[in-house]
């Protein structure tokens, strides 16, 4: 079977609590995993630190041993009806009898091969998020809630709720780019996350300064909301609409596709008004999610 046509499930409480670990094992690795190990912390509940990895438990791997031979099982590898798995070279030397419970083992075969969970679990929406701060070089990773947490504790990212925001970026001297600072904020309206970054960087031989935005959450999610940038003084005013990145994709990923609000130097100067000799920004955005009416119209929702 071809491991892109795997779908994942979600199961409510009641059913993880009734699935035993041979269910859980075929139906989802990660969820195997994680029914033997701590949750990750939730935002509300504090705590939490910089290495809160999820720990595959050891009797998933005892689970793709025969109970027979011993050996690793690869497909086909035979079920019986209740999730008992079994190499097929032994399935005639226990006369299709279950060794476990001794039901009869039948055609079932078993639904993920599990030779593909490397390829599967680098495309599995369910896999864990990397921490989106930019300032340094951070290996954590866990999913939303965990990594809320730890932008907050650890990195120390400013907090802030609602759908609209006024950022500010002051810099004395604007042609040093190498020190400047990476600014993140970190939003919370419609239920999610979303990151603002705000930086410099070097384009060609001139510095350049560029705002945007990064939704927590995958692609599919990110294409629900949508955000505009506007920076400008002096008469003048540039202005940037566009829809949130996931977190998928990777910060540098999304900085060099120029993805967001550009401003060349001089044009930064410029907005900054007075002798050009520092750099004085304020950039105005928005959040939204569009809504469909009956009539087939899209309408901006803001949050409360």
């Amino acid at each position: 079977m071809d491991v892109d046509s795997v779908e994942c499930l979600s199961l409510p409480d009641a059913a993880m609590d009734a699935a035993d670990d041979v269910g859980l094992a075929t139906l989802h690795p990660h969820l195997a995993a994680s029914s033997r190990a701590a949750p990750f912390p939730n935002p509300k509940g504090g705590g939490g630190g910089a290495g809160g990895m999820v720990a595959p438990g050891s009797s998933v791997h005892e689970l793709l041993e025969c109970p027979v031979c011993t050996n690793s099982m690869y497909p086909p590898i035979h079920q019986c009806q209740n999730g008992h798995t079994l190499c097929s070279t032994c399935k005639a030397r226990v006369h299709n009898r279950c060794p476990t419970c001794r039901q009869e083992l039948g055609d079932i075969r078993d639904l993920f091969p599990y030779y593909s969970k490397i390829k599967h679990e680098a495309l599995c929406s369910f896999r864990p998020y990397n921490c989106p701060y930019a300032g340094s070089e951070c290996s954590v990773t866990g999913d939303i809630p965990y990594l809320v947490n730890h932008l907050r504790d650890d990195h120390k990212v400013d907090m802030h709720s609602g759908c609209t925001f006024n950022h500010r970026y002051v810099k004395s001297n604007p042609r040093e780019v190498e020190n400047a600072t990476w600014m993140l904020t970190v939003f919370h309206c419609f239920g999610q996350y979303f990151c603002l970054h705000f930086e410099a960087f070097q384009l060609g031989m001139a510095p350049v300064y560029m705002a945007f935005l990064r939704f927590m959450g995958d692609e599919n999610e990110a294409r629900n909301y949508s955000y505009s940038l506007e920076v400008g003084a002096n008469g003048r005013k540039m202005v940037w609409e566009g829809t949130p990145r996931s977190v998928r994709d990777s910060h540098r990923k999304v900085r060099d596709s120029h993805d967001g609000l550009l401003i060349q130097r001089n044009m930064a100067l410029f907005f900054s008004g007075g002798d050009r000799k520092e750099l004085k920004l304020r950039i105005t955005g928005r959040i939204w999610k569009e809504q469909q009416t009956p009539d087939g119209a899209c309408v901006p929702i803001l949050c409360s």
